[in-house]
């Protein structure tokens, strides 16, 4: 029953014969109508299942305000729409969990200004070959799917919104193939745009897709896309995942703040990436898995992880080419693993590289060509037998070590140059091979060469300059050298003719492949600090120095408590300490001492404290006397988690005997037991570590950390994890108040004060600055001091005679505007 009317305006080709005629229902209206007549219907709800099968014209009054027209059966199809019709100006809502709102086939219809807010199985669907044109329609259907095209259906879908769904936002299957322009899919509890089934693909231009609770984009089972200039950010999941055949290009995108993988390919998928970002992901860039699976990166920027995981992963036999990239601001730029695997980088910038620039392992190949490599802590590192390729034309530029060749790995090094490498230029061990030719060392705080046990290395026409420790050093017999010359030497240089002395044992560190030489530059490191406030001297492997005479616990202690907030973390921390210290009181006196377990969980968001406070405790275990050296050795899973059978027990004991003495500290803990594990190696090194805690339960105190909800399940996964750790510990997040005096503490730190007014600014920008899953607490407060020291340079720089205020000060304008994306 309509509460308003219908007017029908009938035409023909004669403009005497127009009449028109007013109707009590849709459906009677509809049905006295013929093609070009035009229904004009007044404000009202109608509770009638409509059926469009004329070449109409149905919109809403002229002025009519938005929504005044409702088509709201009490089930059914809404709009069912099978001819070339226009409609426009109506809100259409279906309470059906079995059928569309608004249904579409067979035709050409124009839609314009609709509103479909329902809760239906989907909010509109286009099928059997329609190709309608939908203009500025909105969808609201927190039940079902958004829109689904199907059936060989296409259509131009133009300004167009999906505000909700309970499923995906936009599905698109069974050979589907529509062009969306400038459309936004957001708040879906799928994907936010799906695409399956061969034949069925999809053209999008301008669109965004953000807040979902799912994938932003999922290709699957032989469907393809192209999409330019759109932007996918704030998902649950990965941002783009693509299996089964997949193809999909991606031009001038933007992918960012996904918690998970950026792009995740798998099962033969291709992907071409051009001119495009991918920024702020907690896991890969992107991750590129199975043999057939490929990815073609061209002039794109990858960078500023939230996470510590490679930005590029390539494995299990796939292949990927970066051409003219960026990857920068990355715990790891590039890991290629599993025989078959590949990788080829042609003039690329790998830049602030916190571990390995490109690391090559379990028999994968890489290619760089003219590539550039700045400000990592390693610059390549072939790490075992069978893996290898070709660094050619590369420069490698304030790296601890430039190129790293371990454990029967044989790759070719030609015409590359390592500048200023605060450990070695090029460092062979563990019957690691490797042919360089070619090859220039400037400015080694160590060595321009170094190859120990023997390795039988090959050098062609290489050339070392002001290396502190010597241009080269050889262990043993093995290097061929040829036509090679230093600065140090006239004559060429050649391998010793006898051993020569070992090296100080005080200047190398147990590594992860053991013996990897440890220089101490006589100057600050000129690379960045190793994951766990490590200086960098313990290692290409990331694992802390060896400890010496331990600070006493007081100090350690003290330093606890300058840290910014974590009030209730300190209190948990001195009182297991009290426990530890009273314990081995009682002991010296002869008396019964509680067994106290030291092993922790950590909980809570990222840039809370974490990795420092697990510090500090090893420190202060030390200085008790509880642990030998008191180090810290970080790792994630993909230190722990091997690819095949086998060698992730021997990845965890690896790291577990890097931490003997001191603690080893697992991030994100719950990787290592992903809710679809399906092919996942991650409980084998669960076990393997709770087997390892039980057999050195003296020798090295486990922590474990990660989110609060992730860290439950992980403890749960396997029965003798939760009993084997003492207590949990919870890092709350910083209030806008702690992380004020964070960046004042920093501020102090770099001589720079705060002008009048500034700290009431930082205080409210800290206050409204959203807090979602990539604020980082302490590393945003520290992010920030740095954007406003940026934006300050920016301003003073342009003053002709700046005075020592203008130098110092820091204004409220120097503060970066809030990202609210």
């Amino acid at each position: 029953m309509a509460q308003g009317s219908v007017q029908v305006t009938h035409t023909s080709t004669s403009r005497w014969r127009r009449r028109t005629g007013d109707y009590a229902t849709l459906s009677a209206a509809l049905q006295a109508a013929g093609d070009g007549d035009v229904l004009t219907v007044a404000p009202g709800t109608y509770r009638e299942n409509l059926v469009i099968e004329r070449a109409v014209t149905l919109r809403g009054p002229e002025r009519g305000e938005a929504g005044s027209v409702r088509i709201a059966p009490p089930d059914g199809v809404a709009l069912t729409v099978r001819a070339a019709a226009v409609v426009r100006d109506l809100q259409i809502e279906g309470q059906d969990a079995a059928a569309p709102a608004l249904l579409i086939e067979e035709c050409t219809a124009e839609l314009s200004d609709l509103r479909v807010v329902t809760r239906s199985a989907a909010g509109v669907e286009v099928r059997s070959g329609a190709r309608p044109t939908l203009r500025r329609c909105t969808v609201d259907n927190p039940a079902g799917l958004g829109i689904g095209i199907g059936g060989g259906a296409g259509g131009l879908f133009e300004e167009c919104e999906v505000v909700a769904a309970g499923q995906s936002g936009v599905s698109v299957h069974g050979g589907a193939h529509p062009r969306l322009e400038r459309c936004r899919v957001h708040h879906a509890s799928g994907a936010g745009l799906s695409l399956t089934g061969e034949g069925s693909a999809v053209e999008a231009v301008g669109c965004e897709v953000y807040e979902i609770r799912g994938a932003g984009v999922q290709v699957a089972a032989r469907a393809s896309g192209h999409l330019s200039e759109c932007r996918v950010h704030r998902t649950s999941s990965d941002g783009v995942t693509l299996d089964t055949d997949a193809v999909l290009t991606l031009a001038d995108c933007e992918i960012h703040d996904i918690p998970e993988n950026a792009v995740d390919l798998r099962s033969r998928s291709v992907l071409t990436l051009t001119r495009s970002a991918v920024r702020r992901f907690g896991r890969n860039g992107l991750s590129v898995w199975d043999p057939g699976t490929r990815v073609d990166a061209n002039g794109c920027e990858i960078g500023e992880s939230t996470g510590d995981y490679p930005a590029v992963w390539v494995s299990d036999g796939a292949s990927a080419v970066l051409d003219s990239c960026r990857v920068h601001d990355v715990p790891d730029a590039l890991f290629v693993l599993d025989r078959g695997s590949r990788a080829d980088v042609l003039d690329s910038d790998l830049t602030q590289v916190r571990n390995t620039a490109v690391s090559v392992s379990d028999g994968g190949t890489v290619q760089l060509d003219d590539c550039r490599i700045r400000e990592a802590a390693t610059g390549a590192w072939f790490r075992d037998h069978g893996s290898g390729g070709t660094l050619a034309g590369c420069t490698i530029d304030g790296a601890g070590t430039g190129v790293i060749v371990t454990k029967g790995a044989d790759p070719a090094v030609e015409r590359c140059t390592v500048t200023d490498p605060v450990e070695a230029g090029f460092y062979v061990s563990a019957e690691g091979r490797g042919t360089f030719t070619g090859c220039r060392v400037t400015g080694s705080h160590g060595y321009g060469f170094h190859v120990i046990d023997g390795c039988r290395t090959v050098l062609r026409r290489c050339r070392t300059e002001r290396c502190a420790r010597g241009g080269y050093e050889f262990a043993a017999e093995g290097p061929v050298v040829e036509d090679c010359t230093s600065d140090r030497s006239a004559a060429p240089v050649g391998p010793p003719a006898g051993p020569a002395p070992a090296a100080d044992p005080a200047a190398r560190a147990a590594g992860l492949l053991g013996g990897i030489p440890q220089q101490q530059p006589a100057g600050p490191s000129p690379w960045p600090a190793a994951p766990g406030g490590s200086d960098g001297s313990g290692g290409p492997d990331g694992s802390g120095g060896a400890g010496g005479a331990p600070r006493p616990a007081k100090e350690v202690l003290g330093e606890l408590d300058a840290l910014v907030g974590l009030e209730s973390v300190k209190k948990e921390v001195r009182a297991l300490i009290d426990m530890i210290e009273v314990g081995r009181r009682r002991r010296e006196a002869g008396l019964k001492a509680a067994s106290v377990r030291r092993h922790l969980v950590f909980t809570g968001s990222p840039g809370t404290g974490k990795t420092t406070v697990a510090r500090l405790y090893g420190e202060i275990l030390h200085s008790l006397g509880v642990l030998e050296r008191g180090h810290l050795v970080e790792v994630s899973r993909v230190d722990l988690v091997g690819e095949h059978i086998g060698s992730t027990a021997l990845r965890t004991q690896e790291a577990f005997d890097r931490a003997r003495g001191g603690v080893l500290f697992i991030d994100e803990a719950y990787a290592l037991s992903p809710e679809d594990s399906g092919r996942d190696f991650g409980r084998e090194a669960i076990d393997t570590l709770v087997k390892l805690m039980e057999d050195h339960r003296d020798e090295v105190v486990v922590i474990v950390a990660g989110y609060t909800a992730e860290m439950k399940r992980f403890l749960e996964v396997n029965p003798g994890v939760a009993s084997r750790f003492s207590r949990t510990i919870t890092f709350g997040d910083y209030a806008p108040e702690e992380l004020l005096r964070i960046v004042g503490q920093q501020a102090e730190e770099h001589e720079y004060q705060l002008a009048e007014g500034t700290a009431e600014a930082l205080l409210e920008y800290f206050t409204e600055l959203p807090k979602g899953p990539s604020f980082g607490n302490g590393r945003t407060a520290r992010q920030t001091f740095e954007a406003m020291v940026e934006r300050h340079a920016g301003r003073v720089a342009q003053l002709d005679d700046p005075d020592t205020d203008d130098l110092t000060l820091l204004h409220p304008e120097d503060l970066p505007a809030l990202a609210r994306d």
